[in-house]
């Protein structure tokens, strides 16, 4: 599920590419598209759920101690 954009730059913040994912999949939901609805409210109703998830998931691990052995979670 990942898309991997070669003609950006390399952005260096951690989560990055779970971020950017999360966007396109929220801006290409019908939700958004069709009905004209925020992806915040989109987020709310379950919309990309599996990304939020890792996002999530990917955020936490920064602040976790044992990620400097484990290495971040996402991609």
């Amino acid at each position: 599920m990942p898309k991997y954009y070669e003609d950006k730059e390399e952005d260096t913040q951690p989560c990055s590419g779970v971020r950017e994912d999360l966007k396109t999949c929220l801006l290409e939901t019908d939700c958004v598209l069709k009905e004209g609805k925020t992806p915040k409210e989109c987020l709310k109703q379950g919309h990309c759920r599996a990304l939020q998830v890792t996002f999530f998931e990917c955020k936490r691990s920064i602040l976790d101690n044992r990620a400097r052995f484990r290495g971040r979670k996402g991609y």
